[in-house]
C-alpha cells in the first residue's frame, strides 16, 4: 500500500512534463501557416441581364381555306407562297350543278309569283261577290287562305334561291385576308369535299408574333409589363432566332392567356414584332429575351468565390487581421464569369475571389493577385484587404 502511494506523484509529475514538452513544440511550430488566396473588392457595374424564354413563331391572324362545297377544283388563280389581298381569287371548284340549281331556282320563283298572283285576284273576285252576298263565306276563306299559301310558298322559294347562290358564290373561294398564302393541299383536278378537305392556309405575317409559357411564379412580372404605363415595352423584349442571330426589331405584349394549363402549370404570352421583311416564318422555335431585375447598375462578383451549402450560397468576406468570415448572400443572374449579388454584401467589401475550398471560418489568409488562380500566388502574394 506504501508502494502505491509513493509511485503516484512520481506518474503525475511525468505527465505534467510531457504537457509541457508538447506546448513547447506547438509554441516552436508557430500559428497555421496562412492560405494563399485571390481576393475581390465587391463594386458596382452596369449589367444587362435577361431570362430566356422557348418561344414558337405564330401568326396573329390565319385562316384555314376548306371546300365549302363538293366538287372538282378547277381553276388555281394564285402560286404557292405568294403574296395575296382580300378578295383576290384563289380557287375555283366545278360549279356546273350549283349553276343549274340556281337557274331552277329562279324558275320555281317565278311560278310562285304567278301563283299568288292568280290567288290574289282569285281572292278579290270572292270579296266582291261576298260583298253582294252572291257566294259562300266559305269560299272567301279558302281564297284567303290561297293567298296566305301563295305567300309562304314565294318566301320558299327565294329562301331556296338565295341557298343555290350562296353554293354558287362557294364554289370560288377568295382571300380572307391581306396575308402570305401557303403550299397547296390539293391539285388541280382534285375532288374536294364540303367542310372537309382543306385547299391551302393563308396567314398575316406583318405584323407576326411569338408565344411563350411561363411558370406561374412569372404571371405577376408579365402582369405588371403589360400594363405598366410609360414603360418601353420594346427594349425589354428581343428575339434570338435560329442561326444564333438577334432579330433587331423590338416586341411588346399584346395577350397573356386567360388560364393556367392545369398539365404544364404554365401560361401563355404572346408577344408582338414588326415583320417587314418576313424574316420571321410560322412555326418557327426562336428564343425570347426578357430584361430582368438584374439590369442596371448591380453589385457583381466572380461566380467562382460562391459556394453552395445545403441550397444556400455563401461567400468568405475578409475581415481584420486577414482572417475571414463566411457570409450568407442572395444572388441573381450570372453574366459570363461574374454573377449579381442582390443581398448580403456591400460595394468596397472585399471577398475571396479564388481558393475557397481550402477555407473555413476564421481562417487566415495570405491574399495575391486576383487575376492569379489561388494554387499561383506563391510567396508573391499580397498582404490582404488590398484592390480589386
Amino acid at each position: 500500500m506504501t508502494t502505491v502511494c509513493q509511485a503516484a506523484p512520481a506518474l503525475l509529475l511525468a505527465g505534467l512534463l510531457a504537457a509541457c514538452g508538447k506546448k513547447d513544440a506547438a509554441q516552436q511550430a508557430g500559428p497555421p501557416p496562412a492560405t494563399p488566396v485571390a481576393i475581390y473588392k465587391v463594386q458596382a457595374e452596369q449589367v444587362v441581364s435577361s431570362d430566356s424564354y422557348p418561344a414558337t413563331v405564330v401568326p396573329l391572324n390565319e385562316v384555314q381555306l376548306l371546300a365549302e362545297v363538293t366538287g372538282y377544283l378547277t381553276d388555281i388563280y394564285v402560286q404557292d407562297g405568294q403574296k395575296v389581298t382580300r378578295g383576290q381569287k384563289l380557287y375555283a371548284i366545278d360549279r356546273t350543278r350549283y349553276a343549274a340549281a340556281a337557274d331552277q331556282a329562279r324558275a320555281q320563283l317565278q311560278v310562285t309569283r304567278t301563283n299568288y298572283v292568280r290567288v290574289a285576284k282569285d281572292a278579290e273576285r270572292y270579296r266582291r261577290l261576298a260583298e253582294q252576298d252572291a257566294i259562300a263565306l266559305q269560299q272567301v276563306d279558302i281564297s284567303k287562305a290561297d293567298v296566305a299559301n301563295a305567300q309562304s310558298q314565294i318566301a320558299a322559294a327565294q329562301a331556296s334561291l338565295r341557298s343555290v347562290n350562296l353554293d354558287v358564290r362557294h364554289s370560288v373561294i377568295t382571300a380572307p385576308l391581306t396575308g402570305t398564302i401557303g403550299i397547296a393541299q390539293v391539285k388541280l383536278g382534285a375532288l374536294v369535299s364540303q367542310d372537309q378537305t382543306l385547299i391551302n392556309t393563308v396567314s398575316a405575317e406583318d405584323p407576326i408574333a411569338v408565344d411563350v409559357n411561363i411558370g406561374e411564379q412569372d404571371i405577376a412580372r408579365f402582369a405588371r409589363l403589360q400594363q405598366a404605363k410609360g414603360v418601353r415595352q420594346d427594349s425589354i423584349f428581343t428575339l434570338q432566332v435560329p442561326g444564333g442571330k438577334t432579330y433587331k426589331l423590338p416586341g411588346k405584349i399584346v395577350t397573356i392567356d386567360r388560364a393556367v394549363d392545369p398539365q404544364t402549370g404554365t401560361l401563355r404570352v404572346r408577344v408582338q414584332f414588326p415583320n417587314p421583311q418576313r424574316t420571321l416564318k410560322a412555326g418557327m422555335n426562336t428564343s425570347l429575351r426578357v430584361l430582368n431585375q438584374d439590369t442596371g447598375e448591380q453589385l457583381v462578383i466572380p461566380a467562382r468565390a460562391v459556394t453552395e451549402q445545403m441550397g444556400e450560397f455563401y461567400v468568405y468576406v475578409v475581415g481584420d487581421s486577414s482572417k475571414v468570415s463566411q457570409r450568407k448572400v442572395l444572388t441573381g443572374t450570372k453574366v459570363k464569369d461574374k454573377i449579381v449579388v442582390r443581398q448580403g454584401l456591400k460595394a468596397g467589401e472585399t471577398i475571396v475571389s479564388d481558393g475557397v475550398q481550402n477555407l473555413h471560418e476564421g481562417s487566415k489568409i495570405q491574399a495575391g493577385d486576383p487575376s492569379k488562380p489561388a494554387g499561383a500566388q506563391g510567396a508573391a502574394a499580397a498582404p490582404a484587404g488590398g484592390g480589386k
